[in-house]
Protein backbone atom coordinates (compact mmCIF):
# COMPACT_ATOMS: atom_id res chain seq x y z
CA UNK A 1 0.00 0.00 0.00
CA UNK A 2 1.36 3.48 -0.92
CA UNK A 3 0.37 6.57 0.77
CA UNK A 4 2.03 9.59 -1.28
CA UNK A 5 5.32 8.48 -1.73
CA UNK A 6 7.13 10.91 -4.19
CA UNK A 7 8.49 9.05 -6.89
CA UNK A 8 12.17 9.53 -6.65
CA UNK A 9 11.76 8.53 -2.80
CA UNK A 10 10.11 5.07 -4.94
CA UNK A 11 12.80 5.05 -6.68
CA UNK A 12 15.72 5.33 -3.48
CA UNK A 13 13.79 2.57 -1.71
CA UNK A 14 13.82 0.24 -4.79
CA UNK A 15 17.72 1.01 -5.54
CA UNK A 16 18.29 0.20 -1.56
CA UNK A 17 17.41 -3.61 -2.64
CA UNK A 18 20.25 -5.90 -2.43
CA UNK A 19 19.38 -6.92 -6.26
CA UNK A 20 18.32 -5.33 -9.44
CA UNK A 21 15.09 -5.46 -11.20
CA UNK A 22 14.18 -4.45 -14.87
CA UNK A 23 10.44 -4.41 -16.00
CA UNK A 24 9.41 -4.65 -19.42
CA UNK A 25 5.77 -3.59 -21.01
CA UNK A 26 2.81 -5.46 -22.75
CA UNK A 27 4.50 -4.77 -25.88
CA UNK A 28 7.93 -6.08 -24.80
CA UNK A 29 9.72 -3.04 -24.44
CA UNK A 30 12.01 -1.68 -21.71
CA UNK A 31 10.02 1.13 -19.76
CA UNK A 32 12.26 0.66 -16.66
CA UNK A 33 15.37 -0.61 -14.60
CA UNK A 34 16.66 -0.35 -11.19
CA UNK A 35 19.90 1.49 -10.90
CA UNK A 36 22.90 1.43 -8.50
CA UNK A 37 26.82 1.63 -9.32
CA UNK A 38 26.91 -2.67 -7.83
CA UNK A 39 24.70 -3.75 -11.17
CA UNK A 40 25.52 -7.00 -12.13
CA UNK A 41 24.00 -6.86 -15.97
CA UNK A 42 24.91 -2.77 -16.48
CA UNK A 43 22.15 -1.05 -18.01
CA UNK A 44 22.43 2.64 -19.90
CA UNK A 45 19.23 5.09 -20.36
CA UNK A 46 19.29 3.75 -24.38
CA UNK A 47 18.20 0.45 -23.54
CA UNK A 48 14.55 2.64 -22.64
CA UNK A 49 12.13 1.73 -24.92
CA UNK A 50 13.63 -1.01 -26.93
CA UNK A 51 12.36 -4.63 -27.00
CA UNK A 52 13.62 -6.91 -24.41
CA UNK A 53 15.07 -9.62 -27.44
CA UNK A 54 17.64 -7.09 -28.30
CA UNK A 55 18.62 -6.82 -24.91
CA UNK A 56 19.76 -10.48 -24.73
CA UNK A 57 22.32 -12.95 -26.48
CA UNK A 58 20.45 -14.37 -29.57
CA UNK A 59 21.41 -17.68 -28.09
CA UNK A 60 18.62 -17.20 -24.86
CA UNK A 61 16.36 -15.33 -27.28
CA UNK A 62 13.80 -18.58 -27.57
CA UNK A 63 13.86 -19.22 -23.60
CA UNK A 64 13.25 -15.22 -23.32
CA UNK A 65 9.99 -15.58 -25.92
CA UNK A 66 8.93 -18.95 -24.45
CA UNK A 67 8.94 -17.01 -21.32
CA UNK A 68 6.86 -14.03 -22.43
CA UNK A 69 4.62 -16.21 -24.09
CA UNK A 70 3.70 -17.80 -20.93
CA UNK A 71 3.24 -14.86 -18.99
CA UNK A 72 0.90 -13.71 -21.69
CA UNK A 73 -0.96 -16.65 -22.22
CA UNK A 74 -1.38 -16.56 -18.68
CA UNK A 75 0.05 -20.19 -18.54
CA UNK A 76 3.17 -19.60 -16.54
CA UNK A 77 3.52 -17.42 -13.25
CA UNK A 78 7.39 -17.32 -13.27
CA UNK A 79 10.44 -18.47 -14.32
CA UNK A 80 13.57 -18.82 -12.55
CA UNK A 81 17.24 -18.91 -13.29
CA UNK A 82 20.75 -19.75 -11.16
CA UNK A 83 24.08 -19.25 -12.93
CA UNK A 84 27.27 -18.75 -12.12
CA UNK A 85 29.52 -15.88 -13.11
CA UNK A 86 33.08 -15.36 -12.29
CA UNK A 87 32.75 -15.39 -8.67
CA UNK A 88 29.23 -14.97 -8.40
CA UNK A 89 26.42 -17.09 -8.45
CA UNK A 90 23.30 -15.38 -9.60
CA UNK A 91 19.59 -16.23 -9.30
CA UNK A 92 17.34 -14.40 -12.29
CA UNK A 93 13.47 -14.31 -11.11
CA UNK A 94 11.25 -13.53 -13.97
CA UNK A 95 7.37 -12.47 -12.72
CA UNK A 96 4.36 -11.35 -14.80
CA UNK A 97 2.40 -7.88 -13.61
CA UNK A 98 -1.38 -8.67 -14.15
CA UNK A 99 -3.93 -6.64 -12.90
CA UNK A 100 -6.63 -7.00 -10.45
CA UNK A 101 -8.58 -8.76 -13.33
CA UNK A 102 -5.59 -11.22 -14.89
CA UNK A 103 -4.74 -9.11 -17.45
CA UNK A 104 -1.22 -8.61 -18.41
CA UNK A 105 0.71 -5.65 -18.16
CA UNK A 106 4.18 -6.83 -18.23
CA UNK A 107 7.16 -8.33 -16.75
CA UNK A 108 9.54 -7.80 -13.86
CA UNK A 109 12.91 -9.26 -13.97
CA UNK A 110 14.87 -9.77 -10.56
CA UNK A 111 18.65 -10.44 -10.34
CA UNK A 112 20.78 -11.61 -6.93
CA UNK A 113 23.50 -12.22 -6.35
CA UNK A 114 23.29 -15.12 -3.90
CA UNK A 115 26.84 -16.74 -2.85
CA UNK A 116 26.36 -15.10 0.76
CA UNK A 117 23.19 -16.34 1.20
CA UNK A 118 24.20 -19.95 0.42
CA UNK A 119 26.83 -20.18 2.80
CA UNK A 120 24.29 -19.39 5.44
CA UNK A 121 24.16 -22.04 8.24
CA UNK A 122 22.07 -22.26 11.60
CA UNK A 123 20.46 -19.26 12.46
CA UNK A 124 21.22 -16.25 13.53
CA UNK A 125 19.02 -13.82 16.12
CA UNK A 126 20.99 -11.37 17.75
CA UNK A 127 23.12 -8.48 15.99
CA UNK A 128 26.85 -8.71 15.93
Amino acid sequence: MLENLPIELIELIIDTLPLEMSFIDAEDKVKYYSKGDKRIFKRTPAVIGKKIQNCHPPKSLDKVNEILKGFKENTRDFAEFWIPLGDLFLYIRYFPVRDSEGNYLGTLEVTQEISKIQTLKGEKRLLD
